[in-house]
């Protein structure tokens, strides 16, 4: 039986502007699970992202609560809060957010002393050995201005993976990417998650979207429908599209 890592019981996100409330997320209940490659699916404003970011206390909620291993950690103080992503989640936005005037190993190793007690030695080995898993070692030395969207994604996934995160956060980790170099992604993404890493993913790319072997469909602030495929292995795109392309079809997507 699969391991809960991540829940959420009845949440809600409320956004308040001009004297007017706006609900964004309508009491969503869901629970992530250990091992699992799962991706968040729907239409512009369905709220695929603002859920993403409630599960992992980047955003507060309005209602319900969120736990993590059981533990509840909607609410928490905001120290508590950073040091609970920094030990046990990891990030990878659309924009990959890498500091400009830093390289691409800098990036990597200077989250590595963040959240845990590591030796100098050890994160430097570390964050080389992730640059050389994510095929872009040979421009460790360079910065992000100097190398190519797909190659400062990769970094960034290294960024991500650098503490050992039991689970990590991906929004549109392939938005801003061309063709070969959002396959190249989502290949490392999907190798990740073939070796153990849990991965919650939001994405309106159907081809990204085959990777994962749960797909949860949102559909005005709550979760419609979701979609169970067998673990993600190459040679089956066509057929695998073929699926979650007439599940989404008869969900109107």
């Amino acid at each position: 039986m699969k391991k809960v890592i991540l829940s959420a019981r009845n949440v809600c996100k409320t956004f308040s502007q001009g004297g007017a409330d706006t609900q964004i997320l309508k009491s969503v209940s869901v629970d992530i699970y250990e091992g699992d490659f799962t991706v968040i699916m729907g239409a512009s404003g369905a709220g695929k992202s603002t859920l993403l970011y409630s599960l992992s206390g980047m955003d507060g909620i309005t209602g319900g609560e969120v736990l993590f291993d059981g533990e509840k950690i909607s609410g928490l103080p905001e120290k508590k809060q950073a040091k609970l992503r920094s030990e046990h989640f990891g990030f990878v936005f659309q924009q990959t957010h890498l500091v400009s005037n830093l390289t691409l190993f800098e990036n990597v190793a200077v989250t590595g002393y963040v959240g845990k007690n590591r030796t100098v030695n050890s994160v430097r080995e570390k964050a080389l050995e992730l640059l050389r898993q994510m095929n872009v070692d040979n421009a460790k030395d360079r910065l992000p201005s100097q190398v190519s969207g797909g190659e400062a994604q990769r970094a960034a996934i290294a960024r991500a993976m650098i503490n050992s995160p039991r689970l990590i956060f991906a929004d549109e980790p392939t938005g801003a990417l061309n063709k070969s170099n959002s396959a190249e992604v989502m290949r490392l993404l999907s190798e990740l998650n073939r070796n153990g890493q849990s991965i919650l993913m939001v994405t309106h790319d159907v081809r990204a979207a085959l990777c994962g072997n749960r797909v949860l469909y949102m559909e005005d602030g709550n979760i419609l429908d979701e979609l169970n495929l067998p673990p993600y292995s190459d040679g089956e795109e066509k057929s695998r599209e073929q699926q979650v392309n007439e599940w989404l079809s008869a969900l109107r997507w």
